[in-house]
């Protein structure tokens, strides 16, 4: 029932350079990993998938295996912090050049495109932390249109509520560590791509190459657990998204709530290309704080059941001041996150027991003090 983790570095061969099973070493193939990568493939209906060590190695790898000196990425303005500081700390060094651009304005996405040197297009959607969306088909036309690849990061949304390849991408990335894995257990990441050729190879051949060549390859035991994690997707997912819509609708009714970042309520700029291009809203929250800075920090440092923790998607209620957590690369620039806000990942808790606890959060930003503050 449950396939084994092949907890090896390399395999017996029958003859010299006669693989038994098309195993050599773990860097190039493990029957765990590779297992793990077609689930991938299948769920999001793509050609091929590829498992690494972090969801930023995965990306590092796909900018790698598509990228030469001069090329240019139009890059979501609102989105990881992480995927920033790689794409303008790392590779920016080695002359990939990018422009930031609102996700949300297609005009501004196609003015962003520069002729004859865009390679790729990249968004985040839902994004981080805004939960901003974006027209995945739009930014699809307009990447094809130059030449470029669509790259869409799908790390909130999960195959289970949206599958961007097939609505015009050409490759999704994830951090599997979050609501793949599921669990706060485990770092992953993924690269799945449609069957296409870019620059005169195909996609899966290139990325394949980089992930061996370059060998940030996920583990058998990680991948093993990701893979465990997929099990129970979609029932978790939708958990979260129910969980997460009456948090969202209970924190608008709130006088000390400035705003509610929701894809899941109609008031939300993106609700209806939410609904029409995904199953579902998704399990995080953003708020912001009418008290501005000080009651955010409060809100965050004051709950018990909402842990104050970076990263999301696992089974219990995390909370993050994301200005100085995951967006500290992109503090006193054009894209810092506002002050005021702090990104609920809603858990599958009881969902009254996660109000009350909010409640606590919300007492506290009243006051401007939160219990490490206090401390």
């Amino acid at each position: 029932m449950i396939p084994p983790i092949y907890q090896t570095s390399t395999f017996v061969q029958d003859g010299i350079n006669v693989l038994r099973n098309g195993h050599e070493y773990s860097r190039g193939s493990n029957p765990t990993r590779n297992g793990f990568e077609t689930q991938l493939a299948a769920l999001e209906a793509g050609h091929a998938g590829f498992a690494f060590a972090s969801g930023i190695a995965a990306e590092d790898a796909l900018l790698r295996a598509v990228l030469a000196p001069g090329d240019h990425i139009v890059l979501g303005a609102d989105g990881y912090g992480g995927t920033n500081r790689l794409v303008n700390d790392l590779h920016g060094k080695w002359g990939i050049s990018n422009t930031p651009v609102d996700i949300t304005d297609l005009d501004t996405v196609e003015a962003a495109v520069q002729s004859g040197k865009t390679a790729l297009l990249w968004v985040e959607t839902p994004s981080n932390p805004l939960l901003g969306i974006a027209d995945v088909a739009g930014w699809a036309r307009i990447a094809h249109t130059a030449g470029a690849l669509l790259v869409v990061d799908n790390t909130f949304a999960t195959p289970f509520l949206q599958r961007p390849l097939d609505l015009g991408a050409d490759a999704v990335v994830h951090s599997t560590t979050k609501y793949i894995g599921g669990h706060s257990d485990v770092l992953g990441g993924a690269v799945i791509v449609a069957k296409k050729e870019f620059r005169g190879q195909e996609l899966a051949q290139a990325v394949g190459f980089q992930q061996f060549a370059g060998g940030a390859v996920a583990g058998p035991q990680d991948c093993f657990l990701a893979a465990r994690g997929l099990k129970t997707l979609d029932l978790r997912m939708e958990r979260h998204c129910s969980n997460a819509a009456v948090i969202a609708r209970w924190l608008g009714t709130r006088e000390e709530v400035e705003n509610v970042l929701y894809p899941g309520l109609k008031t939300h700029p993106g609700h209806l290309l939410a609904k029409a291009q995904s199953g579902g809203f998704g399990g995080i929250v953003s708020v912001q704080l009418a008290g501005g800075e000080a009651a955010a920090r409060a809100f965050a440092e004051s709950m018990e059941l909402f842990a104050l923790s970076v990263s999301l998607g696992g089974v219990e209620s995390l909370v993050c001041y994301a200005a100085e957590m995951t967006h500290a690369s992109v503090i006193d620039t054009p894209l810092a996150v506002p002050r005021n806000l702090v990104r609920l990942s809603v858990g599958i808790e009881q969902v009254g027991d996660l109000v009350a606890d909010l409640e606590l959060g919300l007492s506290a930003a009243r006051r401007g003090l939160g219990r490490y503050a206090a401390a």
